[in-house]
């Protein structure tokens, strides 16, 4: 048998990349009957036809170390999450959505913030310091910048990635700077499977020359909070995390109660205003979600 990475489903036809070649598979009835569902990201071991060597059975599927649900992606290790420095404005609440969907699928989140051709000194330390002591990894990115796209391209090298962010930011001009020949690559696997051009409603895998996958979905700008408990929210937010232990009250939600030291730390500069008041606007949410329900 062959290992390969299945690189885009539909249908019930999957296109497996195996290193050398892309292979049209179908999956064996072993899976449907197991309820086991394929997934863009899936390490697979497949058999190739007599008949066709370019046809093929997926036999068998790795276990996965995670698995995104919207859109279905398997084995995914980091999320990239673009938002252009201006023209438009980044949302941070939106990019403290996405670093949260980042936490909750065991992804390792990467802050782009691109255009930075339009932004001065200043500004690009106005941002890196609304993310201070949450550990992120904060990088600025334009396409008219190559040191920016060689050291994207040093982030995305041998990982499978996942690109996110809102519309406009763009996210594919960089995608086209890292590789310019992706819609190539989406064209060959187009033909490979019979089907039409890439759409966003599928998950699609595109592959680097240099090492590593990426996959572009808009599946996470729409993201919202859900599952999560009021007390739970404050695990999401690392800075938080990294001084609430000084806090008197062991179930403090620092919101409204009287001598917080996560406030205190606000006010030190120690935890960025902007992500604090992202905090309790989403505290905010599940609070009247719970209401509701």
């Amino acid at each position: 048998m062959i290992d390969g990475i299945i690189i885009r489903g539909v249908g019930g036809n999957y296109c497996v990349d195996t290193g050398e070649k892309l292979i049209e598979c179908r999956a064996r009835g072993l899976f449907r009957i197991k309820n086991i569902k394929p997934l863009v990201g899936d390490r697979v071991k497949i058999r190739i036809t007599e008949e066709d060597e370019n046809n093929g059975y997926i036999e068998e599927i790795e276990e996965r170390f995670n698995e995104i649900k919207r859109p279905p992606i398997a084995n995914a290790e980091q999320l990239l999450i673009f938002f252009a420095v201006t023209n438009p404005e980044p949302s941070f609440l939106l990019l403290d959505k996405l670093l949260i969907a980042a936490e909750i699928n065991n992804l390792k989140p990467v802050i782009c913030f691109n255009k930075c051709d339009l932004a001065d000194d200043k500004k690009k330390t106005e941002l890196e310091q609304i993310f201070i002591n949450t550990g992120y990894k904060v990088i600025f990115t334009s396409k008219k910048d190559e040191k920016s796209i060689e050291k994207l391209k040093e982030i995305l090298k041998d990982k499978l990635s996942v690109f996110s962010g809102p519309s406009g930011v763009g996210k594919s001009s960089i995608m086209n700077a890292v590789q310019p020949d992706f819609h190539l690559k989406t064209g060959e696997i187009s033909d490979k499977l019979k089907r039409g051009r890439h759409t966003t409603r599928h998950a699609e895998i595109y592959k680097l020359s240099f090492g590593g996958y990426v996959v572009d979905t808009p599946g996470f700008s729409s993201f919202e909070l859900s599952g999560i408990g009021e007390y739970e929210l404050k695990e999401y937010y690392p800075e938080i995390k990294k001084f609430d232990e000084g806090c008197r009250f062991a179930d403090c939600l620092h919101n409204k109660e009287p001598n917080c030291v996560i406030k205190d730390s606000v006010s030190e500069g120690k935890i960025s205003e902007t992500r604090f008041s992202n905090y309790r606007r989403l505290l905010e949410e599940i609070q009247k979600a719970k209401k509701i329900y």
